[in-house]
C-alpha cells in the first residue's frame, strides 16, 4: 500500500485563463479509495493523471510514500501504478491471459512459470475461472468481462496504487453495479490506495471510503460519505451529493446519529426484548427493521463489543432527518 499526497498542485494549459486543477492540496492514507467527483470540466481526470505523469503538472508536488513523482523516471512511475480507463485497451489480437500478462512481461523479473501462476491468480480474483478464460480473445467477452479483464491486468504487477477513470461508464446500469460489487470485493482481498474518477454520486457513495468534490479546479471538500451528508461545505457540495435528499440521507447516515440513551414511554414496552440494530447500520436500514419487526425501538449495540449502548426509535429517526434539513436551509 502507498500514501498519496497532492501539495498544491496546479495545471494551467496554455491559452487558457483558469487554471484546470487549482492549487489542490490533500491527502490519501494507504488502503483508501478515493472518488474524485465534480461537473464536467472540474479537473477530476487532470488530477487524476497527474499522478501517473500522463499529464505533467505546472507546479506543486504529488508525493506516493513521501517521493515526489517529478523526480522518478515517468516511465518506471507507470509501471508500478495500476491503470484502468473505461474504454479497455485490451489488444485484440491478444488471448485474455496474455492481455492480463503483458504489464508484468513489460516491468520485467517474472518467470514465464510465474507469469502463469499470476495470470491464474488474477482471473480468479476477479471473477473469470482462468480454464475458461485465459485462452480467449476479447471479442468473445462482453463489456463487463472486458472490464474485469482491465482491472485483472491493473493488478498485474501488484501495484500500491490503481488509478480508475470512469471504469464502469460505458456499462449498462446491471452489470455496473456488478462491477462495483466487483471492486469492493476485491479491494477487500488486495487492499490498494485508489483513485477513481467518477459521475456516478451514488457509485461514489458506494465506492469510496472518501470523496474529493472538485469545482472548477478547486478542491470544494474532502470528506467521508457521512461527512459530506451531514456537513456539506457549501451550496455546489449540497447539491451534488444530494445532501438535502431524505432517501439518501436515510440510505447513508449510521443509525449512531439518532441514537437515544433512553426509551420515552411512548417507546417503551414494558418486559419485551427489543429487536437489535448494529452500530455500523444506516437509517434505512433501521427504519426497515422498525417496521419489517412493528416494534417502536430497536436496541443498538456496539458491533465490536456487543454491548448495548442505547436506541433508536422513528420519532428519534424523524428527529435527525428534520435537524439535518433545519441545518440545510439556515446555510
Amino acid at each position: 500500500m502507498a500514501k498519496i499526497a497532492f501539495k498544491e498542485i496546479t495545471k494551467q494549459y496554455a491559452g487558457t485563463e483558469k487554471p484546470a486543477v487549482d492549487r489542490v492540496t490533500f491527502e490519501l492514507p494507504e488502503g483508501t479509495t478515493c472518488m474524485l467527483v465534480g461537473t464536467s470540466g472540474s479537473g477530476k481526470t487532470t488530477l487524476l493523471r497527474m499522478v501517473n505523469r500522463l499529464i505533467e503538472p505546472t507546479s506543486g508536488e504529488i508525493l506516493i510514500d513521501g517521493k515526489n513523482v517529478l523526480d522518478e523516471n515517468p516511465i518506471l512511475l507507470r509501471r508500478r501504478i495500476g491503470y484502468v480507463i473505461q474504454q479497455v485497451g485490451l489488444f485484440p489480437h491478444m488471448t485474455i491471459a496474455e492481455n492480463v500478462r503483458v504489464t508484468a512481461e513489460i516491468a520485467g523479473g517474472w518467470t514465464r512459470q510465474r507469469l502463469a501462476e499470476r495470470v491464474d491468480e488474477l482471473l480468479d480474483l476477479v471473477g473469470l475461472p482462468p480454464a475458461e478464460y485465459r485462452a480467449r480473445f476479447p471479442r468473445q467477452l462482453s463489456g463487463g468481462q472486458q472490464q474485469r479483464v482491465g482491472l485483472a491486468r491493473a493488478l498485474a504487477t501488484d501495484p500500491a496504487i490503481l488509478l480508475m477513470d470512469e471504469p464502469f461508464g460505458a456499462l449498462d446500469a446491471i452489470t455496473r453495479a456488478r462491477m462495483q460489487e466487483e471492486l469492493l470485493r476485491v479491494q477487500r482481498d488486495v487492499h490498494k490506495t485508489i483513485l477513481f474518477v467518477s459521475h456516478d454520486i451514488e457509485e461514489a457513495f458506494k465506492l469510496g471510503d472518501r470523496i474529493a468534490v472538485l469545482s472548477e479546479g478547486k478542491l470544494a471538500q474532502l470528506g467521508s460519505p457521512i461527512e459530506l451528508l451531514a456537513h456539506p461545505a457549501n451550496d455546489f457540495v449540497r447539491q451534488l451529493v444530494g445532501a438535502d435528499n431524505i432517501l439518501r440521507q436515510l440510505e447513508y447516515l449510521p443509525v449512531l446519529e439518532a441514537i437515544e440513551t433512553e426509551l420515552d414511554s411512548n417507546a417503551a414496552v414494558p418486559g419485551s426484548v427489543l429487536p437489535r440494530s448494529s452500530s455500523s447500520a444506516t437509517l434505512l436500514q433501521a427504519m426497515f427493521t422498525l417496521i419489517e419487526k412493528n416494534v417502536t425501538a430497536l436496541s443498538v449495540y456496539d458491533e465490536k463489543t456487543q454491548e448495548q449502548i442505547g436506541y433508536v426509535t422513528l420519532s428519534s429517526i424523524n428527529r435527525e432527518v428534520s435537524k439535518s434539513h433545519s441545518a440545510l436551509a439556515a446555510k
